[in-house]
C-alpha cells in the first residue's frame, strides 16, 4: 500500500511539473507568411529610401464603408474585432473576421466596409518610406 501511495505521490509531482511547465511556456501563432497579397497577386520589391514603419489601430464603426483607396506599400493587418469586408476595384472580394489576418493589395485600388453590428478594430503594419504616404485616396473621376 505504501508503494502505490508513493508512486501516485511521484505520478502527482511530475503532472504538476509539466503542468507548470506548460503554463510557462511562450506559444507562437503564425498569422501570415507570404509573398501575395490577399487576392493571389505578387508583393513588390521593396522600395529604396530610410525605411519608416508605421502602425494603425482603425476602428470603423458598422455600416460604415471607407474610401476608395490605394497603398503604394507593403502592408499586412489583424482584424482584433468585429467582421470586415474588403472589396477590389476588379470585384475581388475578402471577408474577415476577428483574429483573421491580411496582407493587402499594394498599388491596387479597394476599399473596406464593416457590414457587421459592432465596429472593426484592425492593427495594420505598413512598411513604408520616409516622406511617402501609406495610402491614396481615389479622387473623383477616376
Amino acid at each position: 500500500m505504501k508503494k502505490i501511495f508513493c508512486a501516485i505521490c511521484l505520478i502527482l509531482l511530475l503532472s504538476i511539473n509539466v503542468w507548470a511547465q506548460d503554463v510557462n511556456t511562450v506559444k507562437v501563432d503564425l498569422l501570415a507568411k507570404t509573398s501575395s497579397s490577399w487576392d493571389g497577386q505578387l508583393l513588390p520589391d521593396y522600395m529604396t529610401g530610410k525605411p519608416e514603419i508605421t502602425i494603425l489601430k482603425i476602428t470603423i464603426p458598422p455600416n460604415v464603408t471607407l474610401p476608395m483607396h490605394e497603398h503604394p506599400v507593403i502592408n499586412a493587418g489583424v482584424l482584433l474585432k468585429g467582421e470586415l469586408t474588403v472589396k477590389t476595384e476588379d470585384k475581388k472580394i475578402l471577408h474577415l473576421k476577428a483574429g483573421d489576418s491580411i496582407v493587402e493589395v499594394v498599388n491596387k485600388w479597394h476599399y473596406g466596409k464593416n457590414e457587421g453590428n459592432e465596429p472593426a478594430e484592425i492593427i495594420v503594419f505598413y512598411a513604408g518610406i520616409q516622406d511617402k504616404p501609406i495610402t491614396i485616396k481615389q479622387t473623383v473621376g477616376k
